[in-house]
Protein backbone atom coordinates (compact mmCIF):
# COMPACT_ATOMS: atom_id res chain seq x y z
CA UNK A 1 0.00 0.00 0.00
CA UNK A 2 1.27 3.52 -1.07
CA UNK A 3 1.58 6.25 1.41
CA UNK A 4 -1.25 8.19 0.16
CA UNK A 5 -3.84 5.30 0.07
CA UNK A 6 -2.58 4.51 3.91
CA UNK A 7 -3.60 7.93 4.82
CA UNK A 8 -6.77 7.94 2.75
CA UNK A 9 -7.96 4.69 4.50
CA UNK A 10 -7.62 6.66 7.48
CA UNK A 11 -10.64 8.40 9.15
CA UNK A 12 -11.32 11.04 11.92
CA UNK A 13 -8.90 14.15 13.10
CA UNK A 14 -5.43 12.53 13.66
CA UNK A 15 -3.12 13.32 16.71
CA UNK A 16 -0.10 13.66 14.19
CA UNK A 17 0.34 15.30 11.29
CA UNK A 18 3.62 15.02 9.47
CA UNK A 19 4.16 16.78 6.46
CA UNK A 20 7.15 17.30 3.93
CA UNK A 21 9.19 16.47 7.02
CA UNK A 22 13.26 16.62 5.93
CA UNK A 23 16.45 16.72 8.15
CA UNK A 24 19.73 17.49 7.07
CA UNK A 25 22.54 17.24 9.52
CA UNK A 26 25.61 19.29 8.09
CA UNK A 27 29.33 17.75 9.19
CA UNK A 28 31.62 20.43 7.33
CA UNK A 29 31.11 19.95 3.85
CA UNK A 30 29.45 16.69 4.52
CA UNK A 31 25.51 16.60 4.58
CA UNK A 32 23.40 13.71 5.60
CA UNK A 33 19.47 13.12 4.51
CA UNK A 34 17.98 11.52 8.03
CA UNK A 35 14.64 12.69 6.30
CA UNK A 36 13.62 13.22 2.92
CA UNK A 37 9.86 14.29 2.58
CA UNK A 38 8.03 12.26 5.15
CA UNK A 39 4.09 12.44 5.06
CA UNK A 40 2.28 10.90 7.81
CA UNK A 41 -1.32 10.97 9.55
CA UNK A 42 -1.40 8.98 13.09
CA UNK A 43 -4.72 8.33 15.07
CA UNK A 44 -5.39 9.15 18.54
CA UNK A 45 -4.55 5.72 20.06
CA UNK A 46 -3.11 3.65 17.48
CA UNK A 47 -0.21 1.44 18.65
CA UNK A 48 2.32 1.74 15.62
CA UNK A 49 5.45 -0.08 15.02
CA UNK A 50 8.20 1.57 12.70
CA UNK A 51 10.94 -0.53 11.38
CA UNK A 52 13.68 -0.35 9.04
CA UNK A 53 17.72 -0.37 8.73
CA UNK A 54 20.08 1.91 11.48
CA UNK A 55 20.23 4.97 9.77
CA UNK A 56 16.70 4.98 7.91
CA UNK A 57 15.12 7.93 9.69
CA UNK A 58 13.02 6.41 12.57
CA UNK A 59 14.91 7.56 15.35
CA UNK A 60 14.71 10.96 13.69
CA UNK A 61 11.31 10.80 12.94
CA UNK A 62 10.96 10.12 16.74
CA UNK A 63 12.81 12.58 18.18
CA UNK A 64 10.98 15.42 16.10
CA UNK A 65 7.64 14.30 16.93
CA UNK A 66 8.84 14.23 20.64
CA UNK A 67 10.11 17.41 20.45
CA UNK A 68 13.54 16.78 21.23
CA UNK A 69 14.96 17.98 17.64
CA UNK A 70 13.93 20.59 14.66
CA UNK A 71 13.33 19.26 11.26
CA UNK A 72 15.00 21.38 8.22
CA UNK A 73 12.04 21.79 6.35
CA UNK A 74 8.42 20.33 6.77
CA UNK A 75 5.71 20.41 9.34
CA UNK A 76 4.24 18.42 12.32
CA UNK A 77 1.25 19.45 13.99
CA UNK A 78 -0.09 17.92 17.59
CA UNK A 79 -3.97 17.99 17.98
CA UNK A 80 -3.98 20.50 15.28
CA UNK A 81 -0.94 22.70 16.84
CA UNK A 82 2.14 23.53 14.88
CA UNK A 83 5.14 21.94 16.74
CA UNK A 84 7.39 23.13 14.48
CA UNK A 85 6.23 27.10 14.96
CA UNK A 86 7.31 26.70 19.35
CA UNK A 87 10.05 27.78 20.52
CA UNK A 88 12.09 26.24 22.88
CA UNK A 89 10.37 26.98 25.48
CA UNK A 90 7.30 25.60 23.81
CA UNK A 91 8.70 22.65 22.91
CA UNK A 92 9.77 21.85 26.48
CA UNK A 93 6.11 22.32 28.03
CA UNK A 94 5.12 20.07 25.37
CA UNK A 95 7.65 17.41 25.77
CA UNK A 96 6.40 17.90 29.47
CA UNK A 97 2.48 17.96 29.59
CA UNK A 98 1.99 15.46 26.52
CA UNK A 99 5.12 12.67 25.52
CA UNK A 100 6.67 9.93 27.54
CA UNK A 101 10.21 8.75 26.07
CA UNK A 102 11.24 5.46 26.64
CA UNK A 103 14.76 4.35 25.13
CA UNK A 104 16.69 0.97 25.30
CA UNK A 105 18.69 2.23 28.43
CA UNK A 106 16.83 3.12 31.01
CA UNK A 107 18.40 6.29 32.68
CA UNK A 108 17.57 5.73 36.08
CA UNK A 109 18.87 7.42 39.02
CA UNK A 110 20.60 5.01 41.10
CA UNK A 111 20.33 6.37 44.50
CA UNK A 112 16.85 6.61 44.19
CA UNK A 113 14.20 3.47 44.49
CA UNK A 114 11.57 2.84 41.35
CA UNK A 115 8.95 4.92 43.61
CA UNK A 116 11.12 7.62 43.44
CA UNK A 117 12.01 7.19 40.19
CA UNK A 118 8.95 7.58 38.93
CA UNK A 119 7.95 10.35 41.26
CA UNK A 120 10.49 12.23 39.85
CA UNK A 121 8.52 13.10 36.68
CA UNK A 122 4.31 12.70 38.91
CA UNK A 123 5.87 16.20 40.85
CA UNK A 124 5.78 17.77 37.68
CA UNK A 125 3.03 17.10 35.76
CA UNK A 126 -0.39 18.19 35.59
CA UNK A 127 -2.90 15.10 36.15
CA UNK A 128 -0.24 12.21 37.59
CA UNK A 129 -0.85 8.86 37.78
CA UNK A 130 0.62 8.12 41.41
CA UNK A 131 3.92 6.50 41.46
CA UNK A 132 2.73 3.26 43.34
CA UNK A 133 -0.41 3.19 40.54
CA UNK A 134 2.43 3.30 37.45
CA UNK A 135 4.66 0.55 39.24
CA UNK A 136 1.48 -1.52 39.78
CA UNK A 137 0.09 -1.16 36.08
CA UNK A 138 3.73 -2.78 35.00
CA UNK A 139 3.83 -5.39 37.68
CA UNK A 140 6.30 -4.25 39.88
CA UNK A 141 3.46 -3.21 43.41
CA UNK A 142 6.37 -5.25 45.08
CA UNK A 143 9.18 -3.41 44.15
CA UNK A 144 8.34 -0.06 44.39
CA UNK A 145 11.31 0.43 47.33
CA UNK A 146 13.81 -1.48 45.58
CA UNK A 147 16.70 0.63 43.87
CA UNK A 148 18.05 -0.51 40.28
CA UNK A 149 20.82 -2.53 41.34
CA UNK A 150 18.62 -4.33 42.91
CA UNK A 151 15.95 -5.10 39.89
CA UNK A 152 16.66 -7.17 36.98
CA UNK A 153 17.12 -5.78 33.07
CA UNK A 154 13.31 -6.08 32.70
CA UNK A 155 12.51 -4.62 36.02
CA UNK A 156 14.53 -1.56 35.04
CA UNK A 157 12.93 -0.76 31.99
CA UNK A 158 9.33 -1.39 33.12
CA UNK A 159 10.50 1.22 35.98
CA UNK A 160 11.13 3.04 32.66
CA UNK A 161 7.62 2.08 31.35
CA UNK A 162 5.89 2.96 34.81
CA UNK A 163 8.24 6.41 34.43
CA UNK A 164 7.41 7.29 31.38
CA UNK A 165 3.05 6.83 31.87
CA UNK A 166 2.99 8.54 35.08
CA UNK A 167 1.90 12.43 33.38
CA UNK A 168 -0.72 10.32 31.31
CA UNK A 169 1.01 11.27 28.21
CA UNK A 170 -1.15 11.55 24.99
CA UNK A 171 2.30 10.27 23.34
CA UNK A 172 4.55 7.57 24.43
CA UNK A 173 7.67 7.17 21.86
CA UNK A 174 9.09 4.11 22.29
CA UNK A 175 12.92 3.98 20.96
CA UNK A 176 14.22 -0.17 20.99
CA UNK A 177 12.80 -0.54 24.36
CA UNK A 178 13.20 -4.43 24.34
CA UNK A 179 16.99 -4.18 22.14
CA UNK A 180 18.68 -5.18 25.60
CA UNK A 181 16.57 -7.63 27.17
CA UNK A 182 16.37 -11.14 26.29
CA UNK A 183 12.42 -12.85 24.68
CA UNK A 184 10.65 -13.23 27.89
CA UNK A 185 11.95 -10.07 29.58
CA UNK A 186 11.02 -8.44 26.33
CA UNK A 187 7.87 -10.09 26.55
CA UNK A 188 6.63 -8.64 29.76
CA UNK A 189 7.68 -5.09 28.90
CA UNK A 190 5.54 -5.28 25.61
CA UNK A 191 2.60 -6.49 27.63
CA UNK A 192 3.14 -3.49 30.03
CA UNK A 193 3.00 -1.28 26.55
CA UNK A 194 0.35 -2.74 25.44
CA UNK A 195 -1.77 -1.73 28.59
CA UNK A 196 -1.23 1.71 28.77
CA UNK A 197 -1.73 1.79 24.90
CA UNK A 198 -5.64 0.08 26.08
CA UNK A 199 -5.76 1.52 29.44
CA UNK A 200 -4.87 5.32 29.23
CA UNK A 201 -5.37 5.50 24.98
CA UNK A 202 -1.91 6.68 24.91
CA UNK A 203 -0.67 6.96 20.92
CA UNK A 204 2.19 4.69 20.96
CA UNK A 205 5.07 4.60 18.54
CA UNK A 206 7.40 1.84 19.13
CA UNK A 207 10.99 1.76 17.08
CA UNK A 208 12.30 -1.66 16.45
CA UNK A 209 14.25 -3.92 15.04
CA UNK A 210 12.59 -7.30 15.86
CA UNK A 211 9.86 -8.10 12.95
CA UNK A 212 7.92 -10.21 15.05
CA UNK A 213 7.15 -7.06 17.32
CA UNK A 214 5.72 -5.93 14.14
CA UNK A 215 2.66 -8.14 14.52
CA UNK A 216 1.03 -6.50 17.67
CA UNK A 217 0.97 -2.92 15.94
CA UNK A 218 -2.29 -1.89 14.23
CA UNK A 219 -0.31 -0.61 11.48
CA UNK A 220 3.83 -1.01 10.82
CA UNK A 221 5.41 1.83 9.19
CA UNK A 222 8.67 0.40 7.28
CA UNK A 223 11.20 3.18 6.65
CA UNK A 224 14.51 3.01 3.86
CA UNK A 225 16.89 5.64 3.08
CA UNK A 226 15.49 8.54 4.78
CA UNK A 227 12.07 8.00 4.07
CA UNK A 228 9.05 5.40 4.16
CA UNK A 229 8.69 2.71 2.00
CA UNK A 230 5.80 1.38 2.80
CA UNK A 231 2.65 1.13 5.20
CA UNK A 232 1.07 -1.84 6.07
CA UNK A 233 -2.47 -2.65 8.31
CA UNK A 234 -2.41 -5.50 10.91
CA UNK A 235 -5.41 -7.23 10.89
CA UNK A 236 -5.32 -8.43 14.00
CA UNK A 237 -3.08 -7.73 16.45
CA UNK A 238 -1.31 -10.64 18.46
CA UNK A 239 -0.78 -10.63 22.47
CA UNK A 240 3.08 -10.22 23.19
CA UNK A 241 3.13 -13.76 24.26
CA UNK A 242 2.41 -14.94 20.87
CA UNK A 243 4.71 -13.23 18.97
CA UNK A 244 7.67 -15.52 17.64
CA UNK A 245 11.08 -13.55 18.93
Amino acid sequence: MSVDAALETLAGDPILSVRGLTKVYETGDVKVHALRGVDLDIQPGELIVLLGPSGSGKSTLLNIIGGLDSPTSGTVKFSGRTLTDFDAAGLTRYRRAHVGFIFQFYNLVPSLTAKENVALVTEIARDPISAEEALAMVGLAERINHFPAQLSGGEQQRVAVARAIAKRPDLLLCDEPTGALDSQTGVRVLEALEQVNAELGATTLIITHNVGIAEMADRVIRFSDGGIARIETIGRRRKPAEIEW
